[in-house]
């Protein structure tokens, strides 16, 4: 028997003595209240905290397998016996649902949205899909047809829908939010204080855009000049080009304008992460979002300077 394994049934036996005991004197001073049935709780509490302290020693264990092709276990060394890396803390889970390229459903109910990035939107009901969509939703769901996933949360554990926000991991520690920028699948979006992984992801689209890599190489991604956009705008998420012609200041946002009718607008509070934003003035930038309008006005929220690219050095 192995030592860790002879602590941990020591503390077992010891512990069940104690506890009758602790049930015994419980019985006794019920009539003369010399201990209160809270404090014999806590003392059970105590007491099972004690028992759990040799499983959490942090212990090493080994694997390896015998002459027949039998697996075994230990904490104590074996010849050609290799470690477990074991992770304490989280568990994995199987998926149930890939909805699209960005959001899957575990088998314990919880809806994920993937953090960090953004995948073409699939068709839903009366509306047509995003070049791209059908194609990074076929990936996820080949890739977690047989997986079990980790997650990993950020700053915000869930947005405004109650979709958990995630960085989803494989047994085989595949970063897969990583991986779909890595394809060319889904663009970076970085949405603070939700900043994990936003260098890694930053430098894998960099490739994924040099290389040509889906929707890099698509039409419906290329870059848009803020010139030509029409009364109509443009839908989901798109790349416009212009010059920033002056900035205006209020008391949540920064407005970069472009023209009398575009501008791109900075939350006040994430301001830190910017760098001066008068040097954006008279430059030529490429930005990166969703556009809404207003009558006849269009706005671009840039939450992350990932979002707002020079075209030149500032």
């Amino acid at each position: 028997m192995s030592f860790v394994v002879e602590q941990f049934v020591f503390s077992l036996s010891y512990t069940i003595v104690l506890f009758l005991r602790l049930d015994q004197v419980q019985s006794n001073s019920a009539a003369d209240h010399h201990l209160s049935n809270y404090t014999v709780t806590f003392m059970k509490f105590f007491l099972i905290l004690l028992l759990c302290l040799p499983l959490l020693a942090g212990a090493e264990f080994y694997q390896w397998q015998d002459a027949n092709g039998s697996e075994h276990f230990s904490d104590r060394p074996h010849l050609h016996a290799k470690i477990v890396d074991i992770k304490p803390g989280y568990g994995f889970y199987r998926v149930k649902t890939v909805y699209d390229g960005d959001t899957v459903v575990l088998e314990d109910g919880r809806k994920i949205r993937l953090l960090g990035i953004n995948t073409p939107e699939v068709q839903h009901r009366d509306k047509m899909a995003d070049a791209g969509g059908e194609e990074a939703r076929l990936w996820l769901m080949n890739k977690l047809q047989h997986a079990k996933v980790r997650i990993e949360i950020d700053a915000e554990k869930a947005d405004k829908y109650g979709r958990t926000l995630a960085h989803l991991f494989t047994e085989e520690k595949e970063h897969i939010n990583l991986s779909l920028v890595k394809a060319g699948l889904a663009a970076v979006s970085i949405y603070p204080p939700n900043l994990l992984y936003a260098n890694e992801l930053l430098a894998a689209e960099k490739q994924a855009e040099k290389a040509k890599l889906g929707i890099w190489q698509r039409p419906e991604y290329a870059t848009i000049p803020i010139s030509s956009l029409t009364e109509t705008g443009h839908p989901g998420w798109t790349r416009m080009l212009g010059k920033v012609v002056s900035i205006r200041n209020t008391r949540k946002y920064i407005y970069l304008e472009f023209s009398s009718r575009v501008d791109a607008r900075i939350e006040r509070k994430w301001l830190s992460l910017f760098p001066d934003v008068n040097d954006y003035l008279d430059k030529t930038v490429e930005i990166r979002g969703w556009l809404n309008k207003s009558k006849n006005h269009f706005s671009l929220l840039i939450r992350h300077p990932s979002a707002i690219r020079p075209t030149g050095n500032m």
